[in-house]
């Protein structure tokens, strides 16, 4: 017979040993008493000025080490609650002290394995620790303290607090701070610790990877009105990049505008604006998203009323956090959701709200994001203010979540479709400004297709250039028909994608880091399938990034007497297959239960990495097709497989956490393996043509059945094998960085800075 307990009693979500949901709930007693492992938080006040961290006398009454001193604040994550939201409200209850979520950073999972009370209280408990950043203590008289847990607070320097627990004090809660709590010391040790001089060269070795590259272009084609629209549709631009910086995640405008506002204090944080302004945020694209900055470097933030007023003290100044590793939803999600979290919900919801929640033009947020903690701080009234259930989440679209920015760019944009002389421009840029503001953008879209120069991008139309790569969109059902893959999985009626080449005016949005040379839109399955895609080559930055990347890199890494086949019409040729062979394929698919899905949803988090290696591999084979057909010169043959072979190299230096780079390494250890690629004495690399041409048909072939059988587990599988840094490759990676060649182009838009400066 079950054992009773209060219908109030908190209850815990019970874990697997390795930390994951069980679907069972039991009431908090239960847990310790059967050693049920599950969550709790750990928030650490620690004030930067006098390197102190805040400790709190748990109340004498405590189960669990009375009297001792202990964490800032902690406490349960109660069945359903999230983490974030437990961790504000744990503050708050505590001691009086109302954060808002950018004041949390989340520094590690600790794992607490121990039993206490002679074998009564057994604390299997995963800690999900926080630090809040203050730039000088908060007075003492300024806390609230919940009688029942908190009996007493005070500060400690950070090394006499790790002293003390070292030595087992039993004043202390006990830390092993030789084990995995020690991270705690260590990530505030070495934040401080860094001197300017090596952070400087630290981060000029990371600038050096970027070549700055100046794009000017001439606007001679364009008529007056047509240049006056373009105005508004660079200054409709700037407005996207605002939105962008909040996507990336939630404090990033503010980080942004602290470190541009300080970025003239010191050549240190000059470097610091400059790092920042190519990744749009603190995390370093080239070097697999690890963090450039810590949360030390960030905005400072005041809060006049965050807790009870204090004579002659302004009120509590933090540093704006951000984690060390980069948010995977970025702030798309809650910050601390997981895929299971979001899974369990999803199954609760209707199938146009799951449609939505899924979709490309809406953010998912929780309730408990937005505490109402008041600013009362009188507890007697906290207790009777719960805050609503902080699992609750909800869907917001883009046009609710970013209203006011897209309101001032769905204006921008109507001007300038009024003043444009194009009708396609004119439809182009009032339906994306309708869109803005209805969240439909299938129209825009569609309208998109039949103009493709911008979207997140503005450029001027080559029509000559785009006259010459007619011949790839002609043949895309030819492309689609000849695949390596069965036909029970080809399409009947692939949609030729108008392709269109640009030279590129400016850019905004998420063009962080690495800069694309072509992209194909758009993502949504109805218009892929209805009207087939749109595809746009950016021709100036191809050949920025030819002559100052390719290039240099043949010189390293290409044998000598392969390095004649180093040509940009073959790395230009291969960028357009690559973009055409995006629209072929598998994309809406059958699976074996005769449910129609797609790739992207049954493939998920390797939908990209697999994709973009399916452009590219495909891209090759549909080359040769080509070729062989007649349709192009017998003369790229050679030089289509060795410039790729030097595009291994460049796409690999992105980092493998970035999907273009992970799906090149696939490609290259792929092609190793089958001898087509060839590793030297001297440490140069060439290509075996009568072995490169099976070789990429069998990579395809494989590919392309994975995607057209949406089998996750079999990507997993692929990627697992061949998307690393083997030894050749890190010997490669090695040269290049020796001679400082470098990864990717900064570009500067003069052009477009010209016509912005003439309007202000």
């Amino acid at each position: 017979m079950a054992e009773p307990y209060p219908q109030d009693a908190e209850l815990l979500d019970v874990l697997t040993r390795t930390g994951e949901k069980t679907g069972v709930s039991k009431p908090r007693g239960l847990v310790h008493r059967d050693g049920d492992y599950h969550r709790a938080v750990h928030v650490w006040i620690y004030a930067e000025s006098t390197r102190e961290l805040l400790l709190q006398r748990r109340a004498d009454c405590k189960e669990s080490w009375p009297g001792q001193w202990d964490i800032s604040s902690a406490g349960h994550i109660s069945a359903g609650d999230s983490s974030l939201a437990t961790a504000r409200r744990e503050l708050y209850e505590e001691l009086g002290i109302s954060l808002p979520k950018d004041a949390f950073e989340l520094i590690f999972v600790f794992l607490q394995e121990c039993t206490i009370n002679n074998g009564k209280y057994i604390n299997n408990e995963y800690n999900d620790v926080y630090l809040v950043t203050t730039l000088v203590p908060i007075p003492l008289e300024a806390f609230t303290l919940q009688e029942t847990e908190v009996s007493s607070v005070k500060y400690i320097h950070i090394d006499e607090y790790k002293d003390l627990l070292a030595k087992g004090d039993e004043e202390f809660v006990p830390y092993d701070v030789e084990g995995q709590y020690g991270q705690l010391f260590t990530i505030i040790e070495q934040r401080y610790k860094e001197n300017m001089e090596s952070r400087s060269l630290a981060l000029q070795k990371q600038l050096s990877q970027y070549a700055p590259l100046k794009l000017d272009l001439e606007l001679t084609g364009l008529s007056e009105a047509d240049k006056e629209a373009l105005l508004y549709i660079l200054k409709a631009s700037m407005v996207i990049d605002d939105i962008f910086y909040e996507q990336v995640w939630y404090g990033n405008s503010a980080l942004r505008d602290w470190l541009k506002e300080h970025s003239n204090s010191s050549y240190l944080d000059q470097l610091k604006w400059m790092y920042y302004s190519i990744n749009k945020g603190p995390w370093s694209c080239l070097d697999e998203n690890t963090a450039f900055l810590t949360t030390a470097d960030s905005a400072v933030k005041l809060l006049r009323d965050s807790t009870k007023p204090v004579s002659g003290w302004k009120g509590i100044e933090y540093r704006v956090a951000f984690p060390v590793v980069k948010p995977p939803g970025a702030s798309f999600y809650p910050p601390d959701m997981d895929k299971m979290e979001f899974k369990l919900w999803k199954n609760t919801l209707s199938s146009s709200e799951q449609k939505a929640a899924t979709g490309y033009f809406s953010v998912i947020r929780r309730h408990g994001d937005s505490l109402p903690l008041t600013t009362s701080h009188n507890i007697n009234q906290l207790e009777s203010e719960k805050p609503l259930k902080s699992d609750d989440l909800f869907i917001v679209p883009f046009s609710q979540e970013y209203s006011s920015s897209l309101a001032k760019a769905a204006e921008l944009l109507r001007k300038a479709s009024e003043l444009s002389d194009s009708p396609s421009l004119k439809k182009l840029l009032k339906t994306k400004a309708d869109a803005f503001l209805s969240n439909d953008y299938y129209e825009s879209d569609l309208a998109w297709m039949e103009l493709a120069t911008f979207e997140s991008f503005v450029g001027i139309r080559d029509d000559i250039a785009t006259s010459q790569v007619k011949l790839f969109g002609d043949h895309l059902q030819d492309l689609e028909r000849n695949l390596p893959l069965d036909d029970m999985y080809k399409s009947e009626s692939v949609v030729a994608a108008p392709i269109r080449v640009i030279q590129l005016l400016y850019n905004a949005g998420d063009v962080k880091g690495p800069q694309t040379v072509a992209f194909n839109l758009p993502n949504d399955e109805r218009i892929v399938n209805e009207h087939g895609t749109s595809m746009v080559l950016l021709k100036n930055v191809s050949e920025a990034k030819f002559n100052n990347i390719l290039k240099p890199i043949a010189d390293v890494c290409i044998k000598e007497e392969q390095k004649e086949y180093i040509d940009f019409e073959s790395f230009y040729t291969h960028t357009i297959c690559h973009e055409c062979c995006h629209g072929i394929g598998p994309h809406t698919i059958v699976l074996p239960s005769g449910e129609q899905s797609t790739v992207r949803m049954e493939l998920q988090e390797v939908h990209s990495a697999l994709e973009e290696a399916k452009a590219d591999i495909v891209g090759l084979w549909a080359l040769k097709f080509l070729i062989d057909e007649g349709l192009l010169p017998k003369t790229l043959v050679r030089s289509m497989y060795v410039s790729f072979l030097a595009g291994c190299f460049r796409s690999i230096r992105f980092g493998l956490e970035e999907a273009h780079g992970k799906g090149q390494a696939l490609q290259f250890n792929w092609l190793y393996e089958k001898n087509a690629f060839l590793f030297h004495s001297d440490e140069t690399f060439s290509v075996d043509f009568a072995k490169i041409e099976a070789a990429v048909e069998s990579l395809s072939r494989e590919i392309l059945t994975i995607q057209a059988k949406g089998d996750k587990a079999a990507a997993i599988l692929l990627l697992q094998k061949y998307a690393n840094l083997t030894q050749p490759l890190r010997i490669a990676l090695g040269k290049l960085e020796e001679v400082e060649v470098p990864v990717d182009i900064a570009p500067i838009f003069g052009a477009a800075n010209k016509i912005l400066d003439m309007s202000s």
